[in-house]
This record gives C-alpha cells, sequence and structure tokens, in this order.
C-alpha cells in the first residue's frame, strides 16, 4: 500500500537532507578508508531505510515500487557504497524471501532485516558460472541429521557476493535436482552461523569503495529443510523475479547518479572560465551538457513508467531489462561527458568526478550484463510480437 501524498514527501525530504548533509560531506572519507562510518549505518536503521521494500506488518514502510525507485534515485546522488550498505536488505537479499517464503519464514526473518538487526545477501554468482546464472555448480544434497531432522547439505563456492562480509542471512541459489540448466536449482535461507560456511577476504575493486564483495564457501554446511524458499526446482524462476525487481532499482540509482553529476558539471561549467567567459557558454560544453540531460530525462521517464507498470500488476520483464539496460549505459556516458567539462580537473581525485566514473562502470555488469538485457529485451519484444 503506498503512503499517503504528505508522508512519502516528508520521506524524499528526510532522505534529500540526509544526502546532502550527512552522506555526501564524507564521501573522499569513505573512499580512503573503503568503509562506511558506523554511525551512519546506525542512523540509516534508524531511519528505516533497511526496510523501505518489507511490508508494514513485518516493521518495514510496505513501499510500492513507484516510491521506492524515487527513494533510490535521491540514493544516486551520492557514493553508491552508501546504498548498498542497506540496499541489499531492500533488494536481492530480502525479496526471493518477501515473493516466495512461507509466513513462518517470514515471520522469522523479515521483522529483523526491516529493522537492520539483520544484513541479508543473494548468493548466485560462482567462479564458473556468472551471467549463464542458470548453470549453478553449488549442490544441496538431502540427508537427516543426527537428531532425525530433514536437511540439505550445501556444498560450492559463490563468487562477488555484495555485502557477503557483514551478512547475516544469504539466499543461496544451489543445485538440487539432475535436470540441466535453471530447472535443477533450488534457493534455500542460510544464517552465516552455520557451521561449514566461511567468507573470503573482500576483494579489491575499481570503484564503489565502501562496498564490499567477496567468496562465500559452502563446506558441507547442513540447512534446515525448513530453510528452502519454495518448492525444490523454483530456485531459478525465484531468482529470476527478484532480479527484474532488482533492475529497476539499479536502473534508478544510475538516473540519481547522472542527475549528480549533470549538477556538478553545470556548477563547474558556469564558475570555470576559458577565452574570456565561463566554459558553459560555449557551444560544445552545451552540447555535452544537452546529451546528457536528455538521456536522463530519458531515463527517468522509463523507470518511473515502469515502476507504476509493475504496481497496476503489468508484466515489466522486458521493460525493467530495458529500464536497467538503457540507465546503466546513460550514466556511463554521462560519466565520461563530466569527465571532459572537467577537463584536468575531471581526472583529479580531489573533485570527485574520477570517483563517480570509476563508480558507474559497474552499473553495466551486476544484476545482469548490458549484454544480457539486450537478450531479455529482444526475447520478450519477439514474444510479444513487437
Amino acid at each position: 500500500m503506498a503512503l499517503d501524498p504528505e508522508t512519502f514527501d516528508a520521506l524524499i525530504d528526510t532522505v534529500r537532507r540526509f544526502v546532502t548533509e550527512r552522506l555526501r560531506p564524507l564521501e573522499g572519507t569513505v573512499e580512503e578508508a573503503d568503509a562506511i562510518p558506523a554511525d551512519i549505518i546506525r542512523e540509516m536503521r534508524e531511519l528505516g531505510l533497511f526496510g523501505l521494500s518489507i511490508a508494514e506488518e513485518y516493521g518495514g514502510l510496505g513501499l510500492t515500487m513507484s516510491e521506492e525507485v524515487r527513494v533510490a534515485i535521491e540514493f544516486g546522488r551520492t557514493t553508491p557504497a552508501f546504498r548498498s550498505t542497506f540496499g541489499t536488505n531492500v533488494g536481492i537479499g530480502s525479496q526471493g524471501l518477501v515473493m516466495a517464503g512461507s509466513d513462518e519464514q517470514k515471520a522469522q526473518w523479515l521483522p529483523r532485516i526491516a529493522s537492520g538487526e539483520i544484513v541479508t545477501s543473494f548468493a548466485l554468482t560462482e567462479p564458473d558460472v556468472g551471467s549463464d546464472s542458470g548453470s549453478v555448480k553449488t549442490r544441496a544434497v538431502k540427508a537427516t541429521d543426527s537428531d532425525g531432522v530433514d536437511i540439505y547439505r550445501l556444498t560450492g563456492t559463490k563468487r562477488f557476493i555484495t555485502n557477503a562480509d557483514k551478512a547475516d542471512l544469504f539466499t543461496v541459489m544451489a543445485r538440487t535436482g539432475a535436470e540441466a540448466g535453471g530447472r535443477g536449482v533450488s534457493a534455500f535461507l542460510v544464517p552465516r552461523d552455520l557451521p561449514g560456511l566461511s567468507i573470503g577476504e573482500p576483494e579489491k575493486k575499481m570503484g564503489q569503495k565502501g562496498a564490499k564483495v567477496a567468496d562465500v564457501i559452502f563446506d558441507d554446511v547442513p540447512v534446515p529443510a525448513a530453510n528452502r524458499l519454495g518448492a525444490e526446482g523454483e530456485g531459478f524462476k525465484i531468482a529470476m523475479r527478484v532480479l527484474d525487481r532488482g533492475r529497476l532499482h539499479i536502473a534508478a540509482v544510475c538516473v540519481g547518479v547522472a542527475e549528480r553529476l549533470i549538477a556538478d558539471s553545470v556548477a563547474y561549467a558556469s564558475d570555470r572560465k576559458q577565452f574570456g567567459k565561463p566554459i558553459a557558454e560555449h557551444q560544445l560544453i552545451q552540447g555535452m551538457i544537452a546529451d546528457s540531460k536528455t538521456e536522463a530525462l530519458a531515463a527517468r521517464a522509463l523507470v518511473l513508467e515502469t515502476a507504476a507498470a509493475k504496481d497496476a500488476g503489468k508484466d515489466v520483464v522486458m521493460e525493467s531489462a530495458a529500464a536497467k539496460y538503457f540507465a546503466s549505459e546513460m550514466v556511463g556516458r554521462v560519466a565520461d561527458r563530466a569527465v571532459q567539462i572537467f577537463g584536468g580537473a575531471g581526472y583529479i581525485a580531489d573533485y570527485g568526478i574520477e570517483r563517480l566514473y570509476r563508480d558507474v562502470r559497474l552499473f553495466r555488469i551486476y544484476e545482469g550484463t548490458s549484454q544480457i538485457q539486450q537478450l531479455i529485451i529482444a526475447r520478450e519484444t519477439i514474444r510479444r510480437g513487437g
């Protein structure tokens, strides 16, 4: 259920001030430390950000998709690592449970996810499995523990798992059947403290410092059968539904980053003078600003329209893929133009433009590469007849 307009406007205003007054001044600190300050995480919990997409009955804010993407746009106006801190709880780390969990599973986990007490993570990618996500090799074998309780024993490695370093609960895709492809994959809720589960060292990344990714290793981990999400063999279907939703959220973040870059570019171009006048008055600079603004407006319109369609119960598999594809490619072009407008200053760390240039590159890769989005868009367009 949507918030009433006054309440939602107050939420957006609070988020906008939080981003402007608390987060943006800390961007350099996060980059250098490769960590989000603990007091910021505490404030995020207090604002309810970990439960944006979780129903009110479980302690969340219960935002609609249209509301969620507007919040995501606001968080795009700062270092993406800040949003990533709570992003898995809002998106891929919780939505499998929201979509396919039993009443008992939801009651057990969702209130603590919504409060931020529990941080969630989504474990699909493997060392040999990326875009071909239906080919997971991590195995879940049925067994019985010493007390006669039905369990699955999980063995395998997941790679590049966002928030793995601090996650308390993983949604894990593992192969339970002999069928090839996605039909043999099931989904499991796996608490971090189960024996045999370990986390690798966080990877060193090009950008998005402060948001950690790491391997998650399962060595004969005993997972209660009660922790399976849905029926056996439904894991791939659940994962795809989760990613459809997550792609729209990421598209919204891309819009926010683009709007931040455009505002910074305009401010710099209005102040920087060459040939006796601000460079904003030079038509070739204006051309770059115009291109960036036009593309950002188009991406925003696509995101908002698709979110409204999703809230109306429409099939938005193609539209979500198109939004993620267009917005992630768009923000890369906007970031490149911003570096060009800033000139030499755009290449210097003090101005923050080179940091955002590195940060946005990941948007074209995770939650489905641009090439995977192209395949989805084409497949769905053909299926619909045009």
